[in-house]
């Protein structure tokens, strides 16, 4: 027995009771009753004590240490050994003021108990003299011969410490439980991480490069373009070649904002909200007079949450766009303890709050109610007063 673990408290997960089988539960919940129903029978069959007032003592005294116990098993849980040793003494004193005041078999069960759960609970250098007290006391006032008072004490002690074996068995095999699941959770992270940078490499090499080829040949096709003569069918075909462009640097820009996500290397979502909706295009299509609020502490979000709140304000930002031109737009995100909240409303327009409500909110707003419900949040979209609003609320 090493110095570390005689001066050394049992194991949180020794001291609960956690991995306990039913089956255990039940027997130990069986014993205390058996225990406290023994305390409580002799203390009324007790001749020397019979009486109102007598029994209302023995009454007090067998709840006094029922609560003693109760509070014993908490601090020794919390590894608080001064106070654990005092409602233990004080649980020994009541067993003496028992045996003096004529309960000799509440205080005999009372010091065996002591004695017993010393062992299981506390360090062994507290344990081992409590134990000593508590069935030195037990020997002193029993009635037993010298053979049968030893043996009884031995096997007391032996049960007190093969339960401290036990518990702390079963306190290991909870850590390496513990340990083995959360190994299991760090594989599988590792596992998606190298999925994900596999599928960011596949999007990079085709979708991405795709799409800066066409950027430099739209960009060619512009300038070819420009250099001919004015008309109106030259103005008509510039007019598609510079919406095609952009297009193409809209779709480069998302793509490599999927990439950043996949790779877990997004930018802060406030910062993206103010890049979309008080950037130099802002008038260009996307949202005029558009403003941010954000409120609580800001945080980084998971990569499935943040991209959740970019998707919803992107086609929120659309339906704006398609069914309210021109409508001045606030977007509000705040941090919350464990979830982010994002709501869009806009000042409305033409036909805006008939057009959706009757197409259920379009297929893009119920895609990503989907997508929220899948992440464990909500989504909710519908005309009010004045204008449209959107509100998303997913964990983070």
């Amino acid at each position: 027995m090493t110095q570390e673990n005689w001066l050394g408290w049992p194991s949180r997960e020794a001291l609960s009771r956690v991995g306990l089988s039913r089956a255990r539960r039940n027997l130990a919940w069986g014993i205390r009753a058996l225990v406290f129903g023994a305390l409580l029978w002799s203390t009324f069959t007790n001749d020397r004590a019979a009486g109102g007032w007598a029994w209302v003592a023995g009454l007090g005294l067998v709840a006094g240490c029922a609560l003693l116990a109760r509070l014993f098993f908490r601090l020794t849980y919390e590894h608080r050994l001064w106070p654990s040793l005092v409602s233990l003494l004080l649980m020994m004193g009541a067993a003496a003021g028992a045996r003096a005041a004529g309960w000799p078999v509440p205080a005999l069960v009372l010091w065996c108990g002591c004695a017993v759960t010393a062992l299981e609970r506390l360090p062994l250098a507290a344990a081992v003299p409590c134990t000593a007290v508590a069935l030195g006391a037990y020997t002193v006032a029993g009635d037993d011969n010298w053979l049968t008072a030893a043996v009884t004490v031995a096997g007391l002690g032996l049960a007190g410490y093969v339960l401290r074996l036990d518990a702390e068995a079963r306190g290991t095999a909870q850590r390496l439980l513990a340990q083995e699941r959360a190994a299991r959770v760090a594989e599988a992270e590792s596992a998606a991480l190298d999925e994900r940078a596999r599928i960011a490499r596949e999007i990079h090499d085709v979708l991405a490069h795709s799409l800066s080829a066409q950027l430099v040949h739209l960009e060619a096709a512009r300038l070819l373009i420009e250099r001919e003569p004015p008309g109106e069918f030259r103005d008509a075909v510039l007019e598609r070649v510079v919406a095609a462009r952009g297009m193409a640097r809209e779709g480069l820009a998302e793509t490599r904002q999927a990439l950043s996500a996949l790779r877990g290397e997004m930018s802060p979502v406030e910062d993206f909200l103010h890049t979309l909706l008080e950037g130099p295009d802002v008038g260009n299509g996307r949202a005029a007079g558009a403003r941010v609020h954000v409120e609580g502490e800001r945080r980084p979000l998971r990569a499935e949450a943040s991209q959740t709140v970019r998707r919803v304000v992107q086609e929120a930002l659309t339906n704006v766009r398609k069914h309210a031109p021109g409508a001045a737009v606030a977007v509000r995100l705040e941090y919350l303890a464990d979830e982010v909240a994002l709501e869009i409303r806009d000042s409305g327009g033409r036909g805006r709050a008939g057009e959706l409500a009757v197409s259920g909110c379009g297929y893009g707003l119920l895609g990503m109610r989907e997508r929220a419900e899948l992440l464990g949040g909500t989504l909710e979209a519908g005309p009010e007063e004045e204008g449209f609003v959107v509100r998303l609320r997913v964990p983070a």
